[in-house]
């Protein structure tokens, strides 16, 4: 998934909001017993937080690295 196709609701969020979002999603796909459409809703929307998150660690790795070379 690309950078661009992440929805604005989760590209504006934090690393921590975002991994705060993915406990709780995995929390409730462990605890809840919930109807299939609802479940491959939260599923999505944990792919897609978990890209995000991702995308959030290549620009800190990216930063640290070009960092590191300035030195």
């Amino acid at each position: 998934m690309k950078t661009e196709n992440i929805p604005a609701d989760i590209k504006s969020k934090s690393l921590k909001e975002a991994r705060d979002e993915i406990d709780e999603i995995l929390a409730k796909l462990e605890t809840q017993n919930i109807d299939l459409s609802n479940t491959e809703k939260m599923y999505k929307r944990l792919l897609i937080l978990n890209k995000h998150v991702e995308n959030l660690f290549k620009i800190k790795s990216k930063g640290m690295s070009e960092n590191k070379d300035l030195k």
